[in-house]
């Protein structure tokens, strides 16, 4: 059994390193690990970083040495994809799982909202034979941080119009959690290149009649300051996406 844990990077220098040790540090007894870095034309130095990594792997390290006394990194299992330019969140993915060659393919943000010690809650409905895809949500009791009140009602009402159209009952259609057996992203195509792709790919799944799965999970949210990307334009189009990707093929 192979996990591939997709990553798409766009501007994440100060967490991506970390990121990558979290990662590498998740036991999964019997299950081979690979990690798909996608680098989305970031302009911070990430795509420096990921240069050098690729670099030290052709040199035949199965390290990296970030430098700054930082612990290093494993890389013997890396892969990472450039982009040629800025696409967005949905084409770093799309990109992610063509590289991806795993029998479940898991989607892993970069800025460390999330918790990898999670996987294996994440993994156990489909290691299990009862479910096709898992989404980790926010809301089902899991500790996360306080932060914007509006995001939630936001995204409550998107995953709620989504329950409506698709006849779910998810409590956290946006999610960065989201894992497939590889059989069912074989059959979807993203089309999406920014974070419309949340509310697309729920909508495929739900026509697919895939056995969907709920985890909770903890969230260490991010301020704007700190980094957050996603804006209110980002939330029209998700409205858009949510009744464009259910009502029609």
């Amino acid at each position: 059994m192979k996990l591939s844990v997709v990553i798409p990077v766009y501007n994440e220098r100060a967490t991506l390193c970390d990121l990558l040790r979290k990662v590498q540090r998740v036991a999964l007894p019997g299950i081979e690990k690979e990690l798909v870095v996608v680098e989305d034309g970031s302009n911070d130095g990430t795509r420096e970083v990921l240069e050098a990594i690729a670099a030290a792997q052709c040199a035949g390290a199965r390290e990296y040495d970030p430098g700054g006394g930082r612990e290093r990194v494993p890389i013997g299992n890396l892969k990472v994809c450039f982009q040629g330019r800025n696409q967005g969140k949905g084409a770093a993915l799309r990109r992610g799982f063509g590289e991806a060659t795993g029998d479940i393919v898991l989607v892993q943000d970069a800025d460390l909202e999330y918790d990898p010690r999670q996987y294996p809650a994440l993994l156990e409905p489909i290691l299990s034979g009862v479910a096709d895809v898992v989404y980790g949500s926010r809301f089902l009791g899991g500790p996360h941080r306080v932060l914007y009140y509006w995001h939630s009602v936001g995204n409550r009402f998107l995953t709620t119009l989504s329950n409506i159209l698709t006849n779910l009952n998810l409590t956290d259609m946006e999610t960065c959690y989201k894992v497939f057996r590889r059989e069912v992203l074989e059959r979807i195509q993203v089309q999406q290149n920014r974070f419309g792709f949340e509310p697309e790919i729920t909508a495929k799944v739900s026509k697919l009649k895939c056995r969907i799965y709920e985890v909770p999970i903890s969230y260490y949210g991010r301020t704007y300051a700190e980094g957050k990307k996603i804006g209110w334009r980002d939330g029209i189009n998700a409205l858009w996406c949510v009744v464009r990707y259910s009502l029609f093929p």
